[in-house]
């Protein structure tokens, strides 16, 4: 392990941190206790969110990268600065003794730390002037997920590949300008007072890893550390349940649907058992779930029939909503939706989920669903990082927001996407946690970073007399989402209950692929999607189980 100090004095800011360090196992805890400090700060740091900086000082000693400004250096040289190796509460004495990168000093461009590498996150990245900001992107993976093709990528249609960007190539200053990182680590607490972030290193599940601590100071901190799947605190969710969040989720669900699907043709499997391994259960109506749904019928009508024909009588998917099925959408397109569903196979399900079990799904009316493959796809709430924020939320229990992103208890503090919202006072209602408006957030703070900078305001505590110019306003461009068998919805209502072109069927669906096509961020990717679109046409899709 090596101690990585950035390869510069330090300067450190007055001022004592006041936040404790504790991690929160109720990922639904309620309650946000009030400021009672006549200093702004966060409290309760927790273990969300991840950066890369491996401060520790034991393997390796001596390693030196002197192009990107850091050094990996013997321990003995600077006794002071001791990797912190996770293992309880730290006091603030500790962390401030954390090795990492120092405020920046007089004549040196400001640092911006951004927290997150989602759509708002790298949006901002993407745009932010690098030659007037050095920038640190603090996160638990290194690339971006376009989420809308995701759902794809469980039933072969699409390679993992083709859905994932690395940050670095997001934005390439990261990688290569001497005082831009990006750091795989969790976000534990923030001290706004002294400007500074405190992180603690990840690594892959399931493989043994050594977290330590350090911290960054920043000039200008960009909070858009995303949010989490909601439970609602039903018991035996997340143990049995997969989610359709991430990469390594579609990964996992294409696992499981492979291994029921070979497992059921063993001999010895009873009829009840094949039917409960090859019964797919998806819990919510929203794009997402209905889009996987879709996509499973798919398979099964065209894959599964020709390839697993011993039990292609056996597969089969529900979906169950408590309400309507894309209730964003117009009245007719959602009949539509329901129609076609049904037509391929979806069996739809009006229902609450009491409770999960290994095997089955209890729901309010106490009858029981056997399944073999659970996904849980019933929204997004706030995270235990951000729920660990001692400061004002947002109705639903996000960061509160003004007009411009900022936010208001805090200097130099701004926060984008799923984890932020307008708080009441603004008048302005909280934003829907879609794509659209995480990348609109962040392309509309690099326009707010560059007035900053050009005032030259980007410093600490250096813009309290700037005018923020115009505030952000989010016009709706609408919705769309396939339902397999090439029909697509596509609703360009600017609200719900508004007039507005609704379209549904092959042509929807051809502008569905055309629009994500084009909204994939690199090229690399989009010819990535198009070959995979391709071959899948013409070959079917790929069903090999690696792992």
């Amino acid at each position: 392990m090596a101690l990585v100090r950035a390869a510069r004095s330090s300067l450190r800011r007055s001022g004592g941190a006041i936040g404790n360090y504790a991690s929160e196992r109720n990922i639904f805890c309620e309650g946000i206790s009030p400021l009672r400090h006549h200093v702004p700060v966060f409290e309760k740091a927790v273990t969300g969110f991840n950066s890369s900086y491996i401060p520790s000082t034991q393997m390796i000693n001596q390693l030196s990268f002197g192009n990107r400004g850091m050094k990996f250096t013997p321990q003995y040289q600077f006794p002071h600065a001791e990797a912190q190796t996770v293992g309880g509460s730290d006091s603030k004495n500790e962390r401030s003794s954390y090795p990492g990168l120092e405020a920046t000093k007089q004549g040196e461009k400001p640092r911006v730390v951004v927290l997150g590498s989602g759509w708002a996150a790298c949006r901002f990245l993407k745009g932010i002037d690098t030659t007037m900001y050095d920038v640190v992107c603090i996160a638990p993976r290194n690339h971006m997920v376009f989420t809308p093709l995701l759902a794809s990528t469980c039933v072969g249609t699409l390679e993992f590949r083709s859905v994932a960007e690395p940050v670095t190539q997001i934005q390439k200053a990261l990688a290569k300008d001497p005082n831009s990182y990006f750091f795989l680590a969790s976000c534990t607490g923030v001290d706004a007072d002294k400007h500074e972030v405190y992180c603690e290193t990840v690594g892959d599940r399931g493989v043994s890893h050594e977290h330590y601590r350090f911290k960054v100071a920043y000039d200008k901190l960009v909070i858009a550390s995303g949010a989490e799947p909601l439970t609602f605190g039903i018991k035996g969710v997340e143990e049995h349940a997969f989610f359709l969040r991430e990469v390594q989720n579609a990964q996992e669900i294409r696992k499981k649907l492979l291994m029921n699907l070979m497992v059921s043709e063993t001999p010895g499997i009873s009829e009840e058992e094949k039917e409960r391994l090859l019964h797919c259960v998806v819990i919510g109506g929203g794009p997402t779930g209905v889009e996987f749904s879709g996509e499973l019928s798919d398979f099964i009508m065209r894959d599964v029939r020709e390839r697993y024909a011993h039990v292609k009588n056996y597969i089969h998917v529900t979906l169950i909503e408590a309400n309507e099925i894309l209730s964003s959408f117009d009245v007719g397109l959602r009949e539509y939706a329901t129609k076609h569903l049904t037509k391929v196979g979806v069996r739809l399900v009006h229902g609450v989920v009491k409770e999960v079990h290994p095997d089955k799904i209890v729901l309010s009316d106490g009858s029981d669903v056997p399944y073999g493959l659970l996904v849980w796809s019933t929204g997004v709430g706030p995270s235990k990082f951000i729920k660990s924020l001692d400061i004002p939320k947002s109705p639903g229990g996000r960061i509160g927001i003004d007009e411009w992103l900022r936010v208001p208890s805090v200097e130099d503090v701004f926060a984008i996407g799923d984890c932020a919202g307008f708080l009441e006072q603004t008048g302005k209602p909280v934003l829907p946690a879609l794509a659209q408006v995480a990348e609109r957030q962040g392309k509309y703070l690099v326009k707010l970073f560059t007035d900053i900078g050009k005032q030259n305001g980007g410093k600490a505590l250096s813009a309290k007399d700037i005018t923020p110019g115009d505030p952000f306003v989010y016009k709706h461009l609408g919705s769309m989402a396939t339902v397999g068998r090439y029909k697509a919805l596509v609703d360009l209502r600017q609200a719900k209950g508004e007039k507005g072109v609704s379209l549904a069927g092959f042509m929807s669906w051809f502008i569905w692929r055309s629009a994500y096509l084009t909204r994939v961020i690199s090229w690399r990717n989009r010819f990535y999607v198009a070959m995979n679109w391709g071959t899948t046409l013409i070959f079917g899709r790929d069903n090999t189980k690696i792992g």
